[in-house]
């Protein structure tokens, strides 16, 4: 993880991020899935001299209108409305990216502790089955 100011575009910042993922450390990794903001400064041909993962770009659909549901980025959208559940990052309180970092993980460590110990009044989220489409 890796926290910036919101002068460094997130395709330049991504390197310091994807840098570490060998394939060492992370032998199931296939493929990192990616905005498509993510395709300049060319990161898309720099992440593949590093033959580890691919890097898949989710484009929207060129004739869209309004909110369209984008294969792959969901995930990062619900970790970012988790994210936004504490108040803490509500709005930028910090004066170091380093302290905004160290919450986030935080954060995330505790939302993590409670899936696997729920709370005897936690509610128990049930994912939906993907409904089979009729030929």
């Amino acid at each position: 993880m890796l926290v910036t100011t919101a002068d460094v575009a997130d395709a330049v910042a991504a390197r310091s991020v994807l840098e570490p993922l060998t394939y060492e450390r992370f032998p199931r990794l296939r493929v990192v899935r990616a905005d498509s903001a993510y395709g300049r400064y060319g990161l898309p041909e720099w992440v593949t001299t590093l033959n580890h993962f691919l890097l898949g770009l989710v484009k929207r659909p060129r004739k869209a209108v309004g909110f369209v549901l984008l294969p792959g980025r969901w995930v990062a959208e619900r970790t970012f409305a988790w994210l936004g559940r504490y108040r803490r990052h509500s709005r930028d309180y910090e004066r170091l990216a380093g302290s905004s970092e160290a919450m986030i993980q935080i954060s995330m460590i505790h939302r993590m502790a409670r899936r696997l110990k729920p709370g005897p009044n936690t509610l128990r989220f049930h994912y939906r089955k993907r409904q089979r489409r009729k030929a």
